[in-house]
């Protein structure tokens, strides 16, 4: 039986992801914070903004600064710095952030229908000027591990999880068999619209979701329960 992915996960993260407590009741991350005035989420969000605009201009990754990104965004070097480490870490989240309202997993009842819908929506973004976007990830860490490491941690990885608790659902519902591998069906499932995304070599529609749905899920008993 394969081991369930997101408990595989939880133990790796350090199960419930509770703070540790110092002893008097205060939480550590509590203890260490550092007086000061509150960040601006109004300024978070306006650097996440000209990441993408400047991102998408030509030069890409390669000539985006945190200084040129700072500039258009009206903040100070060190503000951008408080929120990210690196400019890989500030992309990746740039884009997440772009995104995560469409490529959130809907819950209609059917397993089926749960995975074409954020299918179609991840193939609109690929299509779309924001497409560039992951282009540009996915080129920049083939030299740079800590981008390809951002992009794993900050976009992929969170979609990942919220697959695989739409998986769950769907064997709750008795749409998958109980011990089927998650891994394996999501990559079957999304690998061929990864790989049209970057070789191009076929146009991208959103019937392929149609068709990958099919094909994978049919498989394994869900078509039947669209």
């Amino acid at each position: 039986m394969v081991q369930n992915p997101i408990r595989r996960a939880e133990a790796k993260n350090g199960g419930n992801g509770s703070s540790a407590n110092n002893g008097s009741g205060e939480s550590t991350a509590a203890a260490k914070r550092q007086p000061g005035r509150p960040r601006s989420e109004e300024s978070r969000q306006s650097i996440l903004r000209s990441t993408l605009k400047l991102l998408k201009q030509d030069g890409g990754f390669a000539d985006l600064t945190i200084e040129g990104i700072a500039a258009d965004a009206n903040v100070g070097k060190t503000t951008v710095y408080r929120w990210w480490p690196t400019k890989g870490a500030l992309v990746a989240d740039a884009f997440s952030a772009s995104a995560d309202k469409e490529l959130r997993f809907p819950n209609t009842g059917s397993l089926y229908t749960d995975i074409n819908l954020q299918m179609k929506g991840l193939i609109r973004i690929f299509r779309s000027e924001r497409g560039k976007v992951v282009a540009a990830l996915l080129a920049g860490g083939q030299s740079d591990p800590e981008l390809l490491e951002a992009y794993r941690d900050r976009f992929l990885w969170p979609r990942r999880r919220q697959a695989y608790e739409t998986l769950e659902r769907g064997v709750s519902r008795g749409e998958l068999p109980a011990g089927c591998d998650f891994d394996l069906i999501l990559d079957s499932l999304y690998g061929p619209i990864l790989m049209r995304f970057l070789i191009r070599h076929v146009k991208l529609e959103e019937s392929l979701a149609d068709q990958l749905c099919s094909l994978v899920l049919k498989g394994l008993g869900t078509a039947s329960k669209r």
